[in-house]
Parts: C-alpha cells; sequence; structure tokens
C-alpha cells in the first residue's frame, strides 16, 4: 500500500467496473441507502455508486490498483448526505498513508451531496504467504529472511533495527535468531539473563522493545559454549525454533539467517511457506561479489527477494555532517540492478550502531533521529510494501487459477490451489462479511 505517494485517475467506463455486481465483488458490507416513500433516489442526493466511483480514483502505486477493487473500502454506510466508511491499508508501515487518506478526504470533497463524512481509517496486514500450506504457523502472515552471503556485513544488525522499525509502526513483529553456531541478538538487545520458558509443549518467546525474540542464546548451557552440530541436528533445532514456538499473531517474523548458502537457508526455504528474503551487503566488491550467491540460491528455491539492504553505506561525520564512502559505494545498486530487485535501503555507519551493539541498546531506540535510524526506518516501510506486492500477487494468481479449475464454477468455499512448501507465496483472503446492499 505505500510507494510513491497515491496517485488518482479516471475509473475504466461501464457500469460493472462500481455498479452493485463489482461492488459485491470488492466484499464490502453494510451498505445503506435513505429512500424516500416512493422507494426512489432522492433527486438531490449522491448515491453509493458515485461514492464508490469517485474513490475509485484513488490508486496504489505499489499494487496499481484503485482502493475500491483492492476491498479496502469496509463498512460504508450512506444515509441522508451522511457518509461514513473505513479505510483499511495493507500495512501500517505504509510511508504514505497520510497522502491516500488525503486523496480519498478529496475526492469524496468534490462530490455534491455529502454533508458529512466519517472516516475511520485502519490497517491490516496482508498475508505474504501460503498459510494453507503451514499449519503449523498459520498465526504469521509474513515470514522474511534476511540473508547474506558472508559473514561481517552488519546482517544482525540490520534484522534487528528493521525489526523494531516495523514494531514501531504498529505492527506486530517477532525476531527469530536463527543463527544457531554464532546467536548475537540477546547480546544486542541486553536480554543476558532472558530465557524462553515450555507451556503445553511450545516454547514461548522472550520479550523485549515490543517484539518477541526467539534465540539459541537464550539456553543457559550455550551461553559460552560452541555449537558443535551436524547440519541435520541443526535444522531440527531451526525447525523446532519455527514451529513448536508459541509466535501467536505476528504481522511479521524476521528471520536472522546465518551467512552464507548453508543448511539453515535451505531448511528455512523447504520446510515452511515464507514470503521472500532480503539480502544485506555492503558497498564493496568483495561483499557485494558474494551476497549474489544469496540471491541466486533463493531464486533457485522459488523464493522471492524482498530486495537488497546496503549495509555501512558510507560514513556521516557527527561533528560536520559529511558522509565519507569508506568502504566504497554502490555495490547495493550494481546488485539491484543485475537482478533487477528492489534496493530497500542505504544504511550509513555510525558510531552509535556499535556502540549500541555492545550495550544492548540499538541505536534506533536511543537514537531515532540519527541518520542510521531514519534509514532503517525507510527500509522497514519498503520491505511491508514489497511483503504487500508479493501477498497481492499471490491473490491474483490463485484467483486466475480458482478461475480455470473446471471445478470452480463460481463455487464459494473452495480450497485454494497448493503450493509447493518452497515456494513462499500468500493469501491475502477477504471475508465476506454479513449483510446485504
Amino acid at each position: 500500500m505505500c510507494g510513491t505517494g497515491a496517485h488518482m485517475q479516471a475509473p475504466p467506463a461501464g457500469p460493472s467496473r462500481h455498479g452493485w455486481q463489482g461492488f459485491r465483488a470488492g466484499s464490502f458490507s453494510r451498505i445503506r441507502l435513505s429512500l424516500n416513500n416512493e422507494n426512489t433516489l432522492t433527486e438531490n442526493m449522491v448515491g453509493v455508486d458515485q461514492v464508490l466511483e469517485s474513490l475509485g480514483k484513488v490508486i496504489d502505486p505499489d499494487l496499481k490498483k484503485d482502493i475500491v477493487s483492492m476491498g479496502m473500502i469496509k463498512d460504508l454506510e450512506l444515509d441522508d448526505g451522511n457518509l461514513k466508511f473505513t479505510l483499511e491499508l495493507t500495512t501500517p508501515a505504509c510511508p504514505f498513508n497520510v497522502e491516500i487518506e488525503d486523496d480519498v478526504r478529496k475526492v469524496i470533497g468534490e462530490l455534491d451531496g455529502i454533508k458529512n463524512l466519517n472516516l475511520n481509517v485502519t490497517a491490516k496486514v496482508m498475508e505474504g504467504r501460503s498459510l494453507d500450506e503451514d499449519a503449523g504457523m498459520t498465526t504469521v502472515k509474513n515470514i522474511i529472511g534476511v540473508a547474506s552471503g558472508k559473514g561481517g556485513v552488519g546482517k544482525s544488525t540490520v534484522a534487528l533495527n528493521l525489526a523494531l522499525a516495523l514494531g514501531q509502526t504498529g505492527a506486530k513483529v517477532g525476531l527469530l535468531d536463527a543463527d544457531i553456531y554464532g546467536p548475537s541478538i540477546p547480546l544486542m538487545l541486553g536480554m543476558k539473563e532472558a530465557f524462553m520458558e515450555v507451556e503445553a509443549n511450545k516454547l514461548q518467546p522472550a520479550e523485549a522493545s515490543g517484539i518477541k525474540v526467539v534465540s539459541f542464546g537464550f539456553f543457559a548451557e550455550q551461553a559460552h559454549k560452541a555449537a558443535i552440530y551436524r547440519g541435520p541436528i541443526i535444522s531440527g533445532i531451526l525447525k523446532q525454533f519455527l514451529v513448536d514456538t508459541n509466535w501467536s499473531d505476528l504481522d511479521y517474523l524476521i528471520v536472522d539467517l546465518p551467512p552464507g548458502t548453508g543448511d539453515i537457508p535451505l531448511t528455512l526455504a523447504q520446510t515452511i511457506p515464507i514470503t521472500g528474503i532480503l539480502v544485506v551487503t555492503t558497498p564493496q566488491n568483495v561483499a557485494s561479489n558474494v551476497a549474489v550467491k544469496a540471491v541466486g540460491m533463493f531464486e533457485k528455491l522459488n523464493v522471492p527477494i524482498i530486495g537488497v539492504v546496503e549495509n555501512m553505506s558510507g560514513f556521516v561525520c557527527n561533528k560536520c555532517g559529511e558522509k565519507h564512502n569508506v568502504f566504497g559505494e554502490g555495490g547495493a545498486k550494481r546488485i539491484s540492478e543485475q537482478f533487477k530487485i528492489p534496493l530497500i535501503g542505504e544504511i550509513p555507519l555510525t558510531a552509535g550502531i556499535m556502540a549500541g551493539s555492545e550495550e544492548g541498546r540499538p541505536i534506533i531506540l536511543t537514537d531515532p533521529d540519527s541518520p542510521s535510524s531514519n534509514a532503517f526506518r525507510s527500509s522497514a516501510k519498503n520491505i511491508a510494501a514489497q511483503c504487500s506486492i508479493i501477498a497481492a500477487k499471490l491473490q491474483e494468481e490463485m484467483a486466475a487459477e480458482a478461475a480455470a479449475s473446471p471445478d470452480a464454477g463460481g463455487a464459494e468455499g473452495q480450497s485454494p490451489p497448493q503450493q509447493d512448501a518452497g515456494k513462499p507465496l500468500g493469501v491475502a483472503s477477504a471475508a465476506e462479511k454479513d449483510g446485504g446492499l
């Protein structure tokens, strides 16, 4: 639901676009019309069709669809010129929520006959993966793996601050430290004494700064010991952390993967449907040339690439504010152009990031106005936008497959088509509410 801003355009011609047939397809509810004694619309009163036609001019810049056909208009009521409805955005992390709301108010304000507008703006994160293929994690809407081709690029720092940034928007967020060999998230969050309990055969995540956290580092006996395990055992631990944890309702689960293309990234991609992968690199060629290997691996596994983030993207002097490209520049941009994937963000290098990680105080919490914090927030919103795009594409694919099915016949309650476990696609189903026209 986010992008370069909301756009308005004229809707396609034809009565079916915003007529009652299209309105039912949009999954709306509780529509009321004020009728006169002759059961006809009062001459000077605007109708629901006109309202929907006007709202259809507001276009989502990322999804390339209008907010009416996307089912973002809920609980619309029109009574004697008094208009009331809910605008349900696809994520609270959209950077253009205000602009979209302003455009909605503008098109409604241009209608004659509307006396009052009662607009409620909410957000419901779309499901960017197939929940029907993941019985163990049906309450997690999006799973985002954070990967890198090599170590030392600040991947864990990026994963942590992005998780916190998403949580600050109001989204429900979890963070899984999947680096079994070198878990660092507990230290970076100042959770040295934290632990995870087991209730009803489910691990209960620890909590910090509003997000749920699971890490192998919480096990006291592992605090100063090396995890000397072979691949199958490591894969088993990751599976337990994923499906045997009480994640409850999450909009986004960020999985901090170990560097490289080994057992854990493969296990994540092949065990459960995931929304996509975020690749972290630094500007220099020695890092970006290895990061492309992670991109290639996940593409072979049919896992969408959400985008690439460039960490340590120049050093910002805290005295003069000038940026110095200590590690070169353009690494993430080259990957973005080569693979035609989004450049999610560029995180500048500041002393506060290092100090915060050492002291267990992430920079986005201790210095929210720093250039790095601003870059993390911008990147988090771009990630949320890409998750919505992936979810919308899946909806279209599943709708097309359902329509092409010989048993479709417009039947309701039909099971969606099956997806491969390694193909991280999701369904954002808008359930029909009770109520008629």
